[in-house]
């Protein structure tokens, strides 16, 4: 049997082109509603949709036309038709920045390559979590639920917050024990309540399961559990905004950061689609994923030729990324040797050198999850495994002031003086 809320099997209101939820294993199809496992096999369940096929000049024009944010896409997603008009935070068209300062020292510039960071620290609550949450929102509302909870590492948690403020939600989120503590305290101020849980992200997400199952769950849409299906579905904006700016066009290689592994799957789905709906052109694209050597169960089967992925124990300072038993996993394998990408990891100095890299280069002030996707990219092109000749879209899923400690050390005042021009010649900044 299907795994659901209860008495909520049913949207109250229809989510645009959404069809129905097909399982990501067996193909079969399941009506919509707050469903995350298949009754045939219970497999994983994503959104399917009757899309606007047949008309890619118009879609293309009726997209442009569009607010600057993410329901420029509506068209394409779980939602209603006048979803931009409702009372949401308003996430996406972040910018995608021309990393040409860092293309150079990364020798990409040199062999006529182009390099850009898709700059997602823009968003309401400063991560590309509030884009998955919007459309969960969404469905929430369709199903009837009154309180917005998830299982987070820490952005997530900040994103539910701020969204259910916004909405007119309870929410009620949980995080591990020993999250950092920028990220602590952006969940608890929108004044929901946040749960501290001892153990990992992992016994987090356990809790959770137990509570949809318990009478104490009902009327709850947790955003990563049974609205899964629909919060999923975010992250293909990002896949929507990147071909956009491009001029419509994909790049060609990306490289994604690695948490459940949800946020490349879907990336590699919105380009699916483009293709499909004629926006883009049909040409290849290759996908990379980036994980933290600390906790990296997918590169590890990447690497070793598995098909299966090993749960770990998390031990790193990237801890947005800390999921030791990534959900899409093996998805994230499939479609890395399918695009001829790669997974990669990095350590935590790695991690620490990338994030000032980026910021000294181009402005940037990445979280450490974009210090490991720009560390994997160093590593990727110096082991030949990027192309430098390619035009390469690096993702920045949020901002580094929520990662302040990992920093620390490394970004410190050159010099503390006294008030004089004499103090001054003497440091030698002179």
């Amino acid at each position: 049997m299907a795994v659901h809320a209860p008495e909520k099997s049913a949207a109250t209101a229809p989510l645009g082109p959404a069809a129905a939820l097909s399982c990501r294993e067996c193909g079969a199809r399941n009506p919509l509603g707050p469903v995350f496992a298949c009754e045939e096999c219970f497999g994983p369940l994503e959104v399917a949709y009757d899309l606007p096929t047949g008309d890619p000049e118009g879609l293309r024009a009726r997209i442009e036309a569009g607010p600057d944010t993410m329901w420029r896409y509506a068209p394409l997603l779980p939602v209603p038709a006048d979803v931009a008009g409702r009372p949401n935070t308003d996430p996406g068209f972040t910018r995608l920045v021309d990393a040409g300062n860092l293309a150079r020292e990364l020798g990409v510039s040199a062999a006529g390559g182009s390099l850009h960071v898709k700059d997602d620290s823009g968003n309401p609550t400063h991560s590309f979590k509030d884009r998955v949450v919007a459309i969960a929102v969404e469905a929430a509302r369709a199903f009837g639920f009154t309180t917005l909870s998830c299982s987070s590492t820490g952005n997530l948690a900040g994103a539910v917050g701020a969204a259910a403020a916004r909405g007119g939600f309870r929410s009620c989120v949980f995080i591990p024990h020993d999250l950092e503590q920028a990220k602590v305290v952006m969940a608890a101020v929108y004044g929901g309540d946040l749960v501290g849980i001892e153990g990992s992200y992992d016994d987090v997400n356990r809790f959770c399961s137990e509570l949809i199952g318990d009478p104490l769950g009902e009327g709850w849409g947790f955003v990563n559990v049974n609205l899964r299906p629909y919060y999923g579905e975010g992250s293909k904006t990002l896949a929507y905004e990147i071909a956009e700016q491009l001029g419509w066009r994909l790049p060609d290689q990306i490289v994604v950061p690695i948490a459940s592994g949800s946020q490349l799957t879907k990336i590699d789905k919105g380009f699916r689609e483009l293709i499909e709906l004629g926006l883009v052109e049909d040409r290849p694209y290759r996908v990379f994923g980036a994980q933290a050597e600390g906790c990296s169960p997918v590169s590890r089967a990447f690497k070793e030729g598995h098909d299966v992925v090993r749960p770990v124990k998390p031990d790193t300072i990237a801890k947005s990324l800390a999921i030791g038993n990534p959900a899409d996993g093996p998805y994230v394998l499939d479609i890395a040797r399918r695009s001829g990408g790669a997974v990669e990891d990095v350590d935590d100095g790695q991690i620490v050198d990338a994030i000032t890299q980026l910021a000294r280069t181009e402005g940037i002030f990445t979280e450490t999850a974009g210090g490991v996707t720009l560390g994997v990219t160093r590593k990727l092109l110096a082991e030949g495994v990027l192309d430098p000749s390619l035009t390469t879209v690096v993702l920045n899923t949020g901002d580094g002031l929520k990662t302040l400690d990992a920093v620390a050390e490394a970004a410190r005042p050159r010099a503390t003086i006294r008030p004089s021009l004499d103090a001054f010649r003497e440091a030698g900044l002179a």
